[in-house]
């Protein structure tokens, strides 16, 4: 895949006339430990923060870039991404090192996140030993709430850019810096959240960064047909996927029309019972039945790297979704976009719900087809306009790529600590 490439080639703009601007080192005082932490079950986050790290990396100054991931399959992807520029980082390897902590994570491991939030309990001298610590999800402010830490500074570089309400939720308020992608970000953030405007700094989205051109189309659109993305999210309370997600796969099998990619939130199906924490829901994602596995125009993929890294919203013609961030990475392109009402949420007027103003929104699979040809039909007069005014509200993009603003970012705050 080009990933690497395409990170290693943003970076080396930091060294080049092709960024507009020199991450400035000076004045940052003695030697700070820069880190950023990859603590999750699966790969979606990294292509949010990593490309700071490298851009970082790409810089001499009295600063250590230390990357540190709890677990193998964190690791690779950390290597594969980093390329060339892995020998100007310190790569840390987090483990659980209590006796108590691994019997926790066997007796809940296969419902709930235990290893994600029993690794800080094990590793705080780790944390405490780093300057400044850049995270991508909010499990981190443990350090802070359960565990009592003032060291390390807290960055919080968000994975995706989405307008659920769990991300801007008072909890946000407790990290020292965050990175925001965009306005929207910001006026949430200072609104809902109650963060300081002196706290926030926005600097784009790292991970279109990472993500650039177009793949290869997919076997199955030599057929000409349009192609829908199906992308329900993973949280009970607001996906389509439980009470819905079996009716459109169902629906699509039988469909002459459309070729279909199904990829849902990469931890749709990482665990058997899904359990969220905003509000308090458990349920079974099920399984794939073979018979949609095997159709000729469907493309399934539930966790490979190119659920992560924008090649299905690349790829597609349509989108068919509920609430997950990744809408917005598709209206990077604008095209036609049909949303799943299956909880029957009072969304309209609610900023919890804004990208749903994007296309057509039904409670029922009878209006699929209805709403697919709505949402083409009307895209380029009534869609497509508010699609780019909701996307300019999202993210703050410039000619220089948004990792080495952030990296500038992290870098004056550097220079401002004693």
């Amino acid at each position: 895949m080009r990933d690497q490439d395409q990170i290693s080639g943003v970076v080396a703009d930091a060294d080049s006339a092709v960024a507009s601007k020199r991450i400035a080192a000076h004045a940052i005082g003695r030697s700070k430990r820069i880190g950023f932490l990859f603590n999750h079950d699966q790969i979606h986050q990294i292509a949010h923060s990593l490309p700071i790290a490298l851009a970082l990396a790409a810089q001499d100054g009295p600063f250590e870039v230390i990357i540190a991931s709890t677990s193998a399959k964190l690791r690779q992807e950390i290597e594969r991404l980093a390329g060339s520029l892995i020998g100007r980082i310190t790569l840390v390897d987090l483990a659980m090192t209590s006796p108590v902590s691994r019997s926790l994570v066997t007796m809940f491991g296969k419902i709930l996140p235990a290893h994600k939030i029993l690794i800080y309990r094990d590793n705080l001298e780790f944390f405490r030993s780093i300057d400044i610590l850049v995270v991508s999800e909010r499990t981190s402010l443990l350090l802070k709430s359960r565990y009592g830490l003032d060291r390390p500074f807290m960055i919080l570089a968000d994975h995706g850019a989405g307008d659920r309400a769990i991300g801007f939720g008072r909890k946000a308020a407790m990290f020292d810096h965050i990175l925001a992608a965009g306005p929207k970000i910001r006026d949430r953030l200072v609104r809902d959240a109650g963060v300081d405007p002196a706290r926030l700094t926005i600097t784009g989205y790292p991970k279109f960064d990472a993500c650039l051109g177009e793949g290869p189309p997919l076997p199955m659109q030599s057929n000409g047909k349009p192609t829908v993305l199906y992308n329900p999210h993973v949280s009970p309370h607001l996906s389509s996927w439980f009470g819905m997600g079996a009716r459109v796969l169902e629906h699509f099998l039988h469909s002459d029309r459309y070729n279909l990619i199904f990829a849902p939130h990469i931890m749709l199906f990482q665990r058997s019972v899904t359990v969220t924490i905003d509000k308090l829901r458990i349920a079974r994602a099920g399984s794939i039945a073979s018979k949609y596995r095997e159709a000729a125009h469907f493309h399934i993929d539930t966790g490979s790297i190119a659920s992560t890294d924008m090649s299905y919203v690349r790829a597609a013609d349509i989108y068919l979704g509920d609430v997950s961030s990744q809408v917005y990475e598709f209206l990077k392109n604008p095209r036609p976009c049909v949303f799943l009402n299956a909880h029957r949420c009072a969304w309209e007027g609610n900023p919890n719900f804004a990208h749903w103003q994007a296309g057509p929104v039904i409670e029922t699979i009878e209006r699929l087809d209805e709403a697919l040809d709505q949402a083409v039909a009307a895209h380029s007069y009534l869609y497509r306009p508010i699609q780019e005014q909701l996307f300019g509200y999202t993210f703050d993009l410039g000619t220089e790529p948004s990792a080495l603003r952030a990296a500038r970012a992290i870098l004056e705050i550097a220079s401002t600590q004693r």
